[in-house]
């Protein structure tokens, strides 16, 4: 029996290098359906930095993260801003069922969508359970990651904080690792002010605690960016 994959050709050639195609929301959809949504889709890449959507204005497309890590995040009425989550492929960019987008999102790193119109997503959701279904999923994943950084935020000592940080990027910015010990290797997607934002400390602590970690080889730093987790294990142990 043949493996109905986006290696057959009874899926449309846009789709057929996608990977993330697997583990998104088009593995919900049939060959049919998946061919009328990539009429209306649209690839590119944005570079680090850019805007994808503004909070509070109106919702005129969805998009998949195809790779890179995408930053969400509020502002405060005296315009300071908060980081609320980041995305990673395959994550859905966009919320379903309401007019206007209750976040921003800017592209932490280069990031390559690939971007719907908001009529043809909502036409599909309307027709397919299996898709309805996905998304139901998609959102309850990203609630209780919600929650369990809750944890991290509200109980979680600097150093506990600045390991979960990396961890988190680690088993998320590449689908292949997970966290079995093994090890990885990444660029960090935001600057050291964000990560300070994004857990509630200092810059400095996180420097800190940066160094802290690189001087008991539990990471290694170069060009400021790049960061080296020889063993993953190492570093959950330090999560707390």
């Amino acid at each position: 029996m043949d493996r109905k994959d986006i290696h057959n050709s009874e899926y449309p050639k846009i789709c057929e290098a996608c990977e993330a195609r697997h583990r998104g929301i088009c593995g919900a959809l049939t060959p049919d359906e998946l061919t009328k949504l990539s009429r209306a889709a649209r690839q590119h890449t944005v570079q680090a930095g850019h805007e994808l959507m503004a909070e509070s204005e109106p919702s005129g497309s969805y998009a998949n993260v195809m790779s890179g890590v995408v930053k969400l995040s509020k502002m405060l009425i005296d315009g300071r801003q908060q980081i609320v989550g980041l995305q990673f492929a395959p994550d859905f960019l966009g919320r379903p069922f309401v007019d206007e987008n209750r976040v921003s999102a800017d592209a932490a790193s280069d990031v390559e969508l690939c971007r719907f119109p908001k009529a043809a997503i909502d036409s599909l959701i309307a027709s397919s359970a299996d898709l309805e279904r996905r998304l139901h999923q998609q959102t309850l994943k990203e609630l209780d990651e919600a929650r369990d950084w809750m944890v991290t935020l509200g109980r979680k000592t600097a150093a506990e904080k600045v390991a979960s940080f990396l961890y988190l990027i680690a088993t998320h910015i590449d689908p292949s690792i997970d966290d079995s010990g093994g090890s990885a290797q990444f660029d960090l997607p935001l600057t050291r002010a964000d990560i300070a934002y994004f857990l509630g400390l200092t810059i400095e602590t996180v420097s800190r605690q940066l160094t802290r970690l690189r001087t008991s080889d539990i990471i290694q730093i170069t060009h400021n960016r790049h960061v080296v987790i020889p063993v993953l294990n190492r570093l959950r142990d330090r999560m707390g």
